[in-house]
């Protein structure tokens, strides 16, 4: 038949698609229901898993007190900018003319009318409802802003331009800044909408002839641009308190915060004076509602920004230019003065009076001398930025431990301790399936610690507390760690799958007993948590059972953060044995950053020094970056086993703590509930002190004219004893200040004059808590030419001494390493003590070989060997008899005269000492390694070998001459034991 269709083609059948059956549109509904519902439980898991861990740690009332208050912010902002934009849509709808003109602009767009036409109500519900999602996502973010508005409470301090407290700032101003913020988004996003849909209908042309606008489109858009300039207004009478907080560049001062002189005598009025025509502009523009023309509303508005432009920017540069520049340090001074008075009350320094100290020594007997610096200090020869491989070494035990890069500094019985929990390192497990990683291995076991001023006659720590299990002074306490600084795995435990505990003659297994973690035993936790975990075998794994809990957020400034996210966190949490368990210490700290006049600094960078480059571990955890107001108000214990969290609060007088607490009550415990043993490990922070010496480099100066000036400026000086050029870091030691009876456990930095390298001052913290002048900052101004660490380390590298120790050292395949370099006021001068390690090529770790002392006394004239006496001895006993010239010390040493060559000895003799000393650092090697494999025959031949070489290595120094330096190795610490042949009683026998 022929081809009856309209086409062309060849005819053929016709395939009709039809609907699809019954059973087909069933499956593909399910289908549907199914992935539906499954993106919603995805999407509901992170929300169920976090008030799970919430309830488990028991701040429950964090989760749901900001999760109410982002709901209710949600809500309420995002209903508000759906309505002022969806009513303004509809309003101008409503007031669109019966008639469009007849142009072709009319035209093209009456197409665009009939299309949208059957569609209008679900528009504008689709345009309401983005932007109202917008807006609430936003407001919901404003969660502490807001918070912190309802519940603030008075500083008790006014701000001396405008007589405000302290409170209107921190806490009032920040929030109506966001409702300024939100009005002008919801009046800029209503009058766009608005004007397009009047052009859209009419109310509005470009092209047509006749009247641009409507007189009920002109109206409308009268009325929103008078509610703009109408908040214009209010932003420039805001702006006058903002001025009080406001930022700028001060090259008097660098970073400045508040008014100066231009600010009060320029912006302010220029501000009030806006804020005058603003109101004038925006009545004309409400006036078109009957006058019905723009002409008086434009040219007030003309005239607001030709006036922000004369009166806002031209008049305050003249004022700049002609009144403050020619006369600049009289016209500033008052507002230096407010400057200086706010910062150092906002960073809690206003009661730190420079003291003059004149660098001179006030005791010239030697005898004396050398008496008073033995009860001067607990001189800390541990340093615990280079002995954790030592600890790694002695004390890991098995490769699935490690130790923290740098360790810890605390007092046990009255004395300065080094402390290192071994933690777990789940890149050791021998075997790694996802069983071992989370079921297995779950935790670390045991603190070790070591005397902090001793080390034994290798060099190395002398251990309070060691083994695995651990014994020693501490008693008996919970070892197992499954809470640490190293611990950012979870951890499934409490099931039937046992857990490894520690392998000491064998595995010894156990089972988590703590009452943290979240349960598993519910399938709908376990379904949860494999979707927020992305580890489907959580859900169906026969691993987990009746009792299993799942462990994680489990390092201490993550899980102190988590419950008080309104905090900052100090950079260095620190472990600590209180009452039979182990409990890690974190300082916290409220800030703001609204205190008038008080000058900012960013967090990140004043708290950076050596220890924290390259090191995320040790940095600040910062709620907000930049801050002019800093309280250490928080103490906090995480427990190292079951993982509670506890806040106790510190400051009791601090405003922002308290309207934290207001926020979110029962979270914080008093200060009275702090046990006794606990508080005697708490301390200074180091990030607060850090912030301190950093405003104190320009803020110790209180005289506004000698501020300006900048004549008496510090820096922090940079860490000598590395290659970084990072900041040196403030050190923990016990010592006494001038004037003090006794030591008291300080926090201590020094600081040098801006641009040279000589000491400028010395600051010092009383960092015992339990102290009745816990906090108080003693600052000293040295007021003579002092040689300052750079200097100091640099003397000590041209002493002939270490030139030679340097040499055989390399000759021998060893680094040398520079411990920390502490500095301590003596008698009216000062100081220096730097511990020296060497690391073997095949030695895993560093053991202290020398000591340098050096004490400078600006008392004696230039040249006199005593005004700057540097010595580098075998230990440190030695160096305090030749640093001073007593019981028949070495005489002090002189750096090496450029181009001269130290004197040299026999190469026989020089060659026998170099013998000697590999032999003894083989020996050393041998005996450790027999050590770790508990062959104890082989432990005492290789101790008696040692002692023969040491004694070779003494009897060929012997015949070297004085100036070399070598007169017999000697142990490096403050005592001299000869070598046991029996292993040392703080190494247990190693395993099986």
């Amino acid at each position: 038949m022929p081809d009856r269709g309209g086409g062309g083609g060849p005819s053929g059948p016709r395939i009709r698609v039809g609907r699809p059956s019954r059973r087909a549109r069933t499956l593909l509904m399910t289908l549907g229901v199914l992935a539906v519902l499954a993106m919603l439980f995805v999407m509901f898991a992170g929300f169920w898993t976090d008030w799970l861990w919430y309830r488990s740690v028991q701040y429950s009332s964090v989760f749901t007190t900001t999760l109410w208050t982002k709901i209710g912010l949600f809500a309420v902002f995002g209903l508000l900018m759906g309505l002022a934009v969806g009513l303004n849509i509809w309003l101008a709808h409503r007031l669109r003319p019966p008639l469009s003109a007849m142009s072709l602009e009319q035209q093209s767009l009456d197409r665009y009318r009939m299309g949208l036409a059957p569609y209008k109500k679900w528009v504008l519900l689709a345009i309401t409802a983005l932007v109202a999602l917008i807006a609430g996502a936003s407001a919901s973010g404003q969660w502490r802003t807001w918070l912190m508005w309802v519940n603030g409470v008075p500083f008790g301090q006014k701000d001396p331009q405008f007589q405000l407290d302290v409170a209107f700032y921190a806490f009032d101003l920040p929030w109506y800044r966001f409702l300024l913020a939100f009005g002008f988004a919801a009046t800029i996003l209503s009058l766009i909408a608005a004007a397009m849909t009047h052009y859209l209908y009419g109310g509005l042309r470009v092209t047509s002839p006749g009247a641009r606008a409507t007189a009920a489109a002109t109206g409308h858009l009268s009325v929103l641009l008078g509610v703009f300039v109408s908040l214009k207004a209010v932003a420039y009478w805001l702006d006058r308190y903002g001025l009080a907080v406001k930022s700028s560049d001060f090259k008097a001062a660098g970073n400045w915060t508040g008014l100066r002189y231009v600010d009060a005598n320029a912006y302010l009025p220029a501000k009030t004076i806006l804020f005058c025509i603003a109101v004038i502009c925006a009545v004309l523009f409400f006036a078109t509602l009957w006058r019905r023309t723009w002409q008086l509303p434009v040219i007030g508005f003309g005239l607001m920004v030709l006036s922000a432009i004369l009166i806002g920017g031209l008049y305050p540069a003249i004022v700049q230019k002609f009144q403050v520049q020619p006369n600049e340090q009289a016209k500033e001074a008052p507002y230096i003065q407010k400057n200086i008075d706010a910062t150092r009350k906002a960073y809690d320094i206003a009661g730190t009076e420079p003291e003059n100290y004149s660098g001179k020594s006030t005791v010239k007997a030697k005898d004396q001398l050398r008496t008073d610096a033995d009860t001067a200090a607990s001189y800390r020869l541990i340093d615990p930025n280079i002995v954790s491989p030592t600890f790694q070494q002695l004390e890991q035990k098995r490769k699935y431990y490690q130790f923290p890069t740098t360790l810890d500094v605390d007092r046990y019985k009255g004395q300065d301790t080094v402390v290192g929990l071994r933690e777990l390192n789940i890149k050791g497990i021998p075997k790694r399936n996802w069983i071992n990683d989370h079921f297995t291995y779950t935790h670390g076991y045991g603190a070790i610690m070591a005397a902090g001023t001793q080390t034994d006659a290798n060099g190395s720590p002398i251990f309070t507390e060691a083994g695995l299990p651990t014994t020693g002074t501490l008693g008996p306490y919970q070892q197992r760690i499954y809470y640490g600084e190293k611990t950012d795995q979870y951890s499934i435990v409490g099931g039937p799958q046992k857990e490894l505990d520690y392998e000491e003659n064998g595995e010894k297994t156990t089972s988590y007993e703590g009452r943290s973690g979240v349960n598993l035993s519910n399938a709908f936790n376990r379904a949860a948590y494999a979707v927020a975990f992305s580890e489907p075998q959580i859900l169906y794994s026969g691993a987990i059972g009746e009792g299993s809990r799942i462990l994680y957020n489990r390092t201490p400034k993550e899980r102190v953060e988590a419950v008080a996210p309104w905090l900052t966190i100090d950079g260095d949490a620190y472990p600590a044995v209180v009452g039979g368990k182990i409990q890690w210490i974190v300082d916290a700290y409220t800030t703001t950053n609204g205190y008038p006049y008080a000058s900012r600094t960013t967090l990140g960078a004043t708290t950076a020094d050596s220890l924290t480059v390259g090191n995320q571990q040790r940095a600040v955890v910062a709620q907000q970056n930049q801050v002019n107001y800093i309280r250490n108000s928080v103490k906090a214990t995480v427990d190292a086993y079951d993982g509670t969290v506890t806040l106790y609060q510190w400051d009791k007088n601090d405003p922002v703590l308290k309207t934290w607490m207001k926020a979110f009550p029962d979270t914080v415990q008093p200060r009275e509930t702090i046990k006794p043993e606990l508080m005697q490990h708490l301390r200074y922070p180091q990030d607060m002190f850090k912030v301190q010496r950093e405003l104190l480099t320009r803020y110790h100066v209180k005289d506004p004219a000698q501020f300006y000036s900048g004549s008496d400026a510090w820096q922090v000086p940079d860490d000598p004893t590395t290659r970084e050029g990072s900041a040196v870091p403030p050190y923990y030691l016990s010592m006494k200040m001038p004037g003090d009876d006794t030591q008291r456990f300080s926090l201590t930095t020094t600081f040098t004059p801006n641009g040279r390298p000589n000491l400028g001052g010395f600051m010092a913290v009383d960092a015992d808590a339990g102290s009745k002048d816990y906090g108080r900052i003693r600052l000293l101004r040295v007021t003579s030419d002092v040689p300052g660490p750079q200097q100091v380390q640099n003397k000590l590298n041209s002493l002939p001494s270490v030139a030679t120790f340097v040499r055989d050292m390399k000759g021998a395949d060893s680094d040398i390493l520079y411990g920390n370099l502490l500095t301590v006021p003596l008698d009216g001068g000062f100081l220096y003590v730097e511990p020296v390690y060497a690391q073997g090529r095949n030695a895993q770790y560093p053991l202290l070989k020398k000591v340098a002392v050096s004490y400078v006394d600006a008392d004696q004239p230039d040249g006199d060997t005593t005004k700057d006496t540097t010595v580098f001895e075998n230990n440190f006993t030695d160096a305090l008899n030749a640093v001073f010239g007593v019981e028949g010390a070495t005489p002090p040493q002189q750096p090496e005269e450029p181009g001269t060559t130290p004197p040299t000895t026999p190469t026989t003799n020089d060659a026998a000492l170099k013998k000697a000393i590999a032999d003894a650092q083989k020996a050393y090697d041998d005996g450790e390694a027999a050590l770790q494999k508990g062959d104890w025959t082989a432990y005492g031949k290789a101790q008696e070998a040692l002692q023969k070489a040491l004694q070779q290595a003494a009897d060929a120094g012997a015949k070297l001459k004085p100036e070399t330096g070598k007169s017999g190795d000697k142990p490096a610490g403050n005592t001299a034991p000869k070598p046991s042949t029996t292993p040392s009683t703080s190494a247990s026998p190693p395993s099986g």
